[in-house]
């Protein structure tokens, strides 16, 4: 049986070749009314692209890759959403895949072994060391993202990211602001990951200039960024003395932040009367939630315009351009769980 072409979906759905090419590779240039009739002539026929034929004529496949640790993580989830829309408008498809941290997965998708089709990776990575990447940068396109590890003037690959110490150090000078002396950061991990030093260095940073002290006390160790080890961090904090315990919490993510904010309740704390809060990520979960979660907000739409636009011009270019390090801005949007006056959740 004949493979499915693009000349029959077309005469399928009464549009030109060239329409259903557009739909196909996610142009944004196509009405809603065409793209579901293209789509249902491409489920009807069992259209497939051939990945292998456009690489025969253009040399590439128009396929990418975003590499992150964790998709059950909000911000990656949402920042996927964006690679995937600034992709398809440069006429790329975008394959997600998961690493979990791992070190070896990370250096298998940054050279695009085990998807030969691949043209580029934007690839957020964890463990994976800079040695490692600094040797396959300059084989095949890669666009990082998230917190350098690497020392600050070596750049392996392009990066787009934005400024951690900075953002920490304003999230941390907003609750001293409120007047909290005894402020707590949860973050802090036993990997020592870039992220978690970063942001505790802009921590300790607004400490220093509010004239409070730095209490290690007041940072518990956790494993994961995540809503378990923020429920489990507070519980630990809420069972020191009362003249030691907390009045205002600073984490390194916004699951860390709902996880406090849980074992505030069971403790019967009230948020922000009691425990000021503030995270880091901008997640819609930060927006929607009760008290909503000030929390500090990467531009994920830029960040995620920035790398695909980064790795477009390297998969186009002839001769590989040098590496660029790209920050991004980010914002902090101040909430109920630190302002204590009710708001009404902004409409996207």
């Amino acid at each position: 049986m004949a493979a499915v072409t693009l000349k029959d979906v077309a005469q399928r759905a009464g549009v030109s070749i060239k329409t259903v090419s557009n739909v196909v590779r996610g142009a944004p240039k196509v009405s809603e009314t065409t793209r579901t009739r293209v789509m249902h002539a491409v489920a009807e026929l069992g259209y497939r692209p051939n990945p292998s034929a456009r690489r025969l004529r253009t040399g590439r496949s128009g396929l990418i890759a975003l590499a992150v640790p964790d998709l059950a993580t909000p911000y990656f989830a949402e920042l996927a959403h964006h690679v995937r829309t600034e992709a398809a408008a440069l006429g790329f498809t975008v394959l997600i895949e998961e690493t979990l941290g791992d070190a070896k997965e990370e250096l298998r998708l940054a050279t695009g072994v085990g998807a030969s089709l691949l043209d580029g990776v934007i690839l957020s990575p964890l463990h994976v060391s800079s040695d490692e990447l600094a040797s396959v940068a300059d084989e095949f396109p890669l666009v990082l993202l998230g917190e350098r590890s690497y020392e600050r003037d070596r750049v392996v690959a392009d990066h787009v990211l934005i400024d951690n110490v900075a953002a920490a150090r304003e999230a941390t000078a907003h609750l001293a602001g409120l007047g909290r002396t005894r402020i707590a950061a949860i973050g802090v991990d036993r990997p020592a990951s870039a992220t978690s030093r970063q942001r505790l260095e802009g921590f300790q940073l607004a400490l220093h200039e509010a004239g409070l002290t730095y209490d290690p006390r007041l940072s518990p160790q956790v494993t994961e960024f995540d809503r378990s080890n923020g429920l489990l961090a507070m519980r630990t904090l809420i069972g020191l003395p009362a003249d030691v315990r907390p009045d205002a919490v600073f984490c390194f993510s916004d699951l860390l932040a709902i996880g406090v904010r849980r074992a505030a309740f069971e403790a019967g704390f009230h948020i922000p009367g009691d425990i000021a809060l503030a995270g880091v990520d901008g997640s819609e979960e930060a927006r929607y939630s009760t008290p909503s979660l000030t929390s500090v907000v990467p531009d994920k739409a830029a960040i995620a315009s920035l790398a695909v636009k980064c790795l477009a011009t390297r998969i186009r270019a002839d001769e590989a351009p040098p590496f660029e390090v790209h920050m991004a801005p980010y914002w902090l949007e101040v909430r109920e769980s630190t302002s204590g006056e009710r708001q009404q959740p902004a409409t996207p």
